[in-house]
């Protein structure tokens, strides 16, 4: 088939969506299509949109499906689609009744959703490939970092406001990669390094030298507010990576209920008991392996592009 992917994030951006849009187009050109990656659908010929994010895609999927009424049609929905969008806005509603099949990143996504609509949905649990080499771990240091860009959705200095309230036996250090996405967010992570030794923000860094941070770390601290399924919880997991996670169905859907690396959102006092606990008791730090063991067979890259084929195949057989 000819596909067309369309993200709102534009090329050359290292946010999420980009990142998933551009993984989609290479697992569906290995399963034998011509695949087009675009910012928006613009009369492009083809068989399939695959289109990320309801709400700021709703022009493009209006457009695509005034041009092919009966064609397939996959919405893909973000975070802010499923936790703040599909309440408020009248596209991203639309948009869902106009898709064919609707995709969600992780289980608990579908009760985010209109029951009529849950028919529909099909999970797909985004994959990653741990770096070939892990990268030599200090030793004189606890290493853990925070991949995320400087959003306030992303609560980006809740790692930083937790380091300060460690002890000072504490070994951590918090390394904080991402790009300062929002006004002021440069100036504010630079005065949390100036208050708070243990934590450095690295700034944006290539997708592959994130993955060398990441593999070197003893965890990875996600502190979103909302997430639709964060791939770098599926980095952490390929790389045997324990996550500190706040309590937020994106990360419960793939992490499971029973994981113990949870805090409450916002909660910075929780978040450093979590912290220091890992870091001096090791059986609390395996659990945290353990559980991240669990999620690592779901992010195989077969997987992934399993479930691709198995869609693809139920939009041919309709």
């Amino acid at each position: 088939m000819r596909i067309v992917v369309v993200t709102p994030a534009p090329p050359g951006a290292r946010t999420g969506n980009r990142v998933t849009a551009l993984r989609w187009a290479r697992i569906l050109r290995g399963l034998g299509h011509r695949v087009t990656v675009a910012a928006r659908y613009a009369g492009q010929p083809c068989d399939l949109l695959a289109a990320l994010h309801a709400r700021r895609s709703f022009p493009s999927i209006t457009a695509y499906r005034r041009r092919h009424p009966r064609a397939p049609l996959v919405v893909a929905l973000t975070g802010t689609d499923l936790y703040h969008d599909l309440r408020s806005s009248a596209w991203a509603r639309r948009a869902l009744e106009m898709a064919t099949r609707i995709v969600v990143l992780q289980p608990m996504a579908i009760a985010a959703l209109p029951a009529r609509s849950r028919r529909e949905v099909r999970v797909i649990v985004q994959s990653a490939v741990a770096p070939r080499r892990r990268p030599r771990r200090r030793k004189d240091a606890f290493e853990v970092c925070v991949l995320g860009h400087l959003r306030a959705v992303k609560d980006p200095f809740r790692a930083a406001a937790a380091a300060r309230l460690l002890p000072p036996s504490s070994r951590i250090r918090v390394h904080h990669v991402g790009a300062a996405i929002e006004p002021g967010t440069a100036s504010r992570a630079r005065a949390e390094h100036r208050r708070t030794p243990r934590y450095r923000w690295i700034g944006e860094r290539p997708h592959a030298e994130a993955l060398r941070i990441l593999a070197r770390s003893r965890l990875l601290c996600l502190t979103s507010k909302l997430e639709g399924g964060a791939n770098v919880v599926s980095e952490a997991a390929a790389a045997g990576i324990p996550v500190l996670a706040s309590r937020i169905d994106g990360s419960v859907g793939l992490l499971g209920s029973r994981y113990p690396g949870y805090f409450p959102v916002g909660d910075t006092h929780a978040l450093a008991t979590l912290l220091l606990r890992a870091e001096t008791d090791p059986g609390f730090y395996a659990k945290l392996r353990r559980g991240v063991r669990r999620l690592a067979r779901l992010v195989r890259p077969a997987h992934e592009r399993a479930a691709w084929a198995s869609l693809l195949a139920d939009l041919r057989l309709r």
